[in-house]
């Protein structure tokens, strides 16, 4: 039974970004009844023309003074550089594609800012997340959004569950274009401000211009599925799995006219592997290795390792959700995730996230895409470490 969260005298901080969504959010706590203050943080500072934390504060200051509430100020850009940007160069350094969002959720705005809004006397700190949080006999759960376009769990799924149990999520219910008609009706000044884009709190900009300021690159050569060298690459870091623009190829004598997608990133010798046509096999992978797992309750195996029920995944954000079987190795804490349909574009250093129904279960970093689906006992001989 899933117990609804009351109105009470208790306080709830909302984490104002300034984008509409947010505004929405306090706007739904204060029409519920609860006590509600704001609360921006910034978590990035420099003086390049891409980074809109200055605009941001502004229009987060304009939706507090709207709504009649008071608004708190809060520099994390220590912790994000530290704990989330960092890693984001350790990945891209070693050949892999991370998502900063998801350790944004779980150390910034659901680690750091979560303990600050406690420290000022919050019950509940409350995002404009399109997530919901159900709260259940057995214990918390986070569920799919009703606009399932706009679906965040995946962003949210490494946040632990100690910290989902004080966070409020007002947009669950509602759709994108609910939300834009509300704030237009409320007359909330940034109503019709576009949503925001790019890396989380850095904001969008050039990226390999940006990339290359805080990495060496190292270029090196572009080869086809036969060995063939094509072109030269101007790094790894600046190219993903399934990518098709960027790689600076156009026809080759003999080749066919269709477009190039990169299909490896082989680290050992610094080349990047390169085929044709957007439906190449070598594009997609029937499994993939993961470890660093998290889960918001127990793990969705049972004892003996094998899926214990229905089982669905998704590789990226908003993509429709996928049937697929886990397998957890306990000697090495990896796991095999095997696709009932072959995947395209998985990428290392992404994240595999694990669904039963509308619950999201946690998930995992992917490590290895795997062209094949090992059974379960070779689970071991498979792994790549």
């Amino acid at each position: 039974m899933t117990a609804p969260i009351k109105a009470r005298d208790g306080l709830v901080i909302v984490a104002l970004s300034g984008g509409v969504d947010s505004a929405v959010a306090a706007w739904r706590l204060l029409e519920q009844g609860w006590q509600v203050q704001g609360l921006h943080m910034t978590n990035w500072e420099d003086d390049a023309a891409y980074c809109t934390a200055a605009e941001d504060l502004r229009a987060a200051r304009r939706v507090a003074n709207q709504l009649g509430i008071p608004l708190h100020l809060v520099n994390f850009s220590a912790a994000y550089r530290a704990r989330v940007f960092q890693a984001f160069l350790d990945e891209y350094a070693a050949g892999r594609t991370p998502n900063p969002d998801v350790l944004c959720n779980r150390e910034i705005k659901f680690g750091e800012c979560l303990r600050h809004a406690r420290r000022l006397g919050a019950d509940f700190l409350a995002t404009g997340h399109y997530a919901r949080v159900l709260r259940q006999d057995d214990g918390i759960r986070l569920a799919l959004a009703t606009d399932e376009a706009k679906d965040q769990t995946y962003f949210l799924h490494a946040v632990p569950r100690a910290a989902l149990a004080h966070a409020l999520f007002p947009l669950g219910d509602l759709r994108k274009a609910e939300v834009r008609s509300l704030a237009r009706d409320i007359g909330l000044a940034n109503w019709d401000r576009p949503d925001s884009t790019g890396i989380c709190f850095i904001g969008e900009r050039p990226f390999q211009e940006f990339l290359g300021e805080h990495l060496a690159a190292r270029p090196g050569p572009i080869e086809d599925e036969q060995g063939t060298v094509v072109g030269e690459h101007r790094g790894l870091m600046f190219y993903t799995i399934g990518q098709r623009g960027g790689l600076g190829l156009g026809g080759r004598a003999g080749a066919p006219e269709a477009p190039w997608y990169v299909a490896a990133k082989r680290t050992a010798d610094n080349t990047l592997v390169v085929v044709q046509g957007a439906h190449h096999p070598r594009l997609f992978s029937a499994a993939l290795i993961a470890d660093s797992f998290h889960w918001i309750g127990d793990p969705p195996v049972t004892a003996a390792g094998a899926l214990g029920r229905a089982l669905q995944v998704r590789i990226r954000h908003r993509q429709t959700l996928q049937p697929a079987r886990l397998t957890l190795d306990a000697a090495t804490a990896q796991g095999l995730v095997e696709f009932a349909q072959p995947q395209r574009g998985v990428a290392p250093g992404q994240y595999v996230v694990f669904y039963d129904g509308e619950c999201c279960l946690g998930g995992g970093v992917i490590r290895e895409a795997l062209a094949t689906s090992p059974t379960a006992e070779t689970l071991q001989a498979s792994l790549p470490y």
